[in-house]
């Protein structure tokens, strides 16, 4: 069987997107693609994103390759399913522009929440309920009802599964990138200066805590370490190819016992690293060992600078504000770039936050401004405020927001007006 792996060339105009326009590993799909190939099937990957490919450009390759499966994910690789744009906009567009007779397939934050809405609005035959890696395979050769996360329509109706695809990291292994232009990546993510080469690895999937506004419930959820060797080889096949800068996607770097003999062993590479984490994992000494790791980039979640509003969020939090920030400044005595993220709480006052934001600036440690919190639907803020996810579950969520932060303010990072969902949605 053949599976055509499409990374869409993503837009945002008007959305509500969170992350990083640029391009970045489609590493969901450099996964399914080895386990696709390992099984005995013929996968073909294609990044329109990261070669500036349009529409007729990818049908050509997909069309001279007649798929089995058409595959496409609906928000831009895993670093972003955690903060997907809410509307499927282009996956609708993609889906719709390549039809051919391919089934089409779904995977990403969107089937996982909302498999039935994401069927019906993307018109495709299959959706994939959480991690993919090792479920897109066996769509070739199993019963689909037998498949962990399946979701599909046929004659019979919409068959909807109550499970999800959970990867099992061991048997993830180590991406030998032949199948990737490494060399067409610039971009260096969360690095502000300079320039470089860089790429986006996994050491670590999921994390152990459930902070309320957190989109990692439905996929990416369990916390799951890879194998420090199988990473490493990951580590040295995209320096040898130039790259110079890895950003990890973790959703939490810094926890689990093996992530201190990986960073030694990166502390002997020609690779510098950037991450995101909670700087309650780390202290003075494993601060020294990220620094001589080459760390030029660390995104801390702080959320509040109160124990109440850490609370609220369930961060789970052991630590005062004053030892938060102790460590931040002391974070940034060896690392280039330190980051404190902040969320819109009802226990920040704004003049306590301006002064502790002052603190930090003072010592170089940049801080955001509050970002108001996006509903995202299968999250604990979701499921608190409106229950379980259905039909209209985006388009609430999307709603909520617009109507609540338009006069208070939206995220810097974000158009400064969005369109509606559903606006966007019925056109391309």
């Amino acid at each position: 069987m053949k599976f055509a792996l499409v990374n869409p060339a993503w837009t945002f105009e008007g959305s509500t997107y969170f992350g990083c326009h640029e391009p970045h590993y489609p590493l969901e799909l450099l996964f399914a693609f080895d386990k696709i190939r390992e099984a005995g099937h013929e996968p073909l990957l294609i990044d329109a994103q990261l070669e500036k490919l349009s529409i007729p450009q990818v049908k050509q390759r997909t069309g001279r390759f007649e798929p089995d499966f058409l595959v496409m994910p609906t928000a831009p690789s895993y670093l972003f399913w955690r903060c997907p744009p809410p509307e499927l906009r282009v996956p609708k567009q993609w889906f719709a522009e390549l039809d051919g007779c391919a089934l089409k397939v779904a995977i990403g934050p969107h089937p996982s929440a909302t498999p039935g809405p994401t069927l019906r609005k993307l018109d495709c035959d299959v959706a994939l309920r959480g991690e993919p890696d090792e479920t897109l395979v066996r769509l070739a050769s199993e019963p689909w009802s037998q498949i962990d996360g399946c979701c599909w329509r046929d004659e019979s109706g919409v068959h909807i599964s109550p499970s999800l695809g959970v990867t099992d990291m061991r048997k993830l292994g180590a991406l030998n990138f032949e199948n990737y232009n490494v060399e067409a990546r610039e971009h260096r993510h969360h690095v502000f200066s300079g320039s470089g080469r860089g790429a986006e690895l996994e050491f670590a999937r999921g994390c152990p805590w459930a902070c309320a506004f957190c989109n990692k419930t439905l996929f990416r959820n369990k916390f799951r370490e890879r194998d420090v060797d199988v990473v490493l080889a990951e580590v040295d096949r995209v320096t040898a190819r130039g790259v110079d800068y890895i950003y990890w996607i973790d959703e939490i770097f810094g926890v689990g016992k093996n992530v201190q003999r990986l960073l030694a062993e990166i502390a002997k590479r020609p690779v510098s690293i950037g991450l995101q984490t909670r700087i309650d994992l780390w202290n003075e000494e494993t601060l020294d060992l990220l620094g001589r790791a080459h760390c030029i980039s660390m995104e801390c979640g702080i959320e509040s600078i109160t124990e109440e509003g850490r609370d609220e969020l369930n961060k789970g939090c052991r630590m005062s504000t004053e030892r938060l920030t102790d460590l931040l400044i002391y974070a940034r005595k060896r690392i280039p770039w330190v980051q404190a993220n902040l969320i819109l709480t009802e226990h920040d006052e704004r003049g306590e936050i301006r002064a502790w934001q002052d603190k930090l600036k003072a010592h170089d440690v940049w801080v955001s401004e509050p970002v108001p919190m996006f509903p995202y639907p299968g999250t604990p803020m979701y499921q608190q405020m409106f229950g379980p996810p259905d039909e209209q579950a985006w388009e609430r969520a999307h709603h909520y927001y617009t109507s609540i932060f338009s006069e208070k303010g939206y995220s810097d990072i974000q158009e400064s007006r969005p369109a509606n969902i559903e606006d966007l949605e019925c056109t391309f």
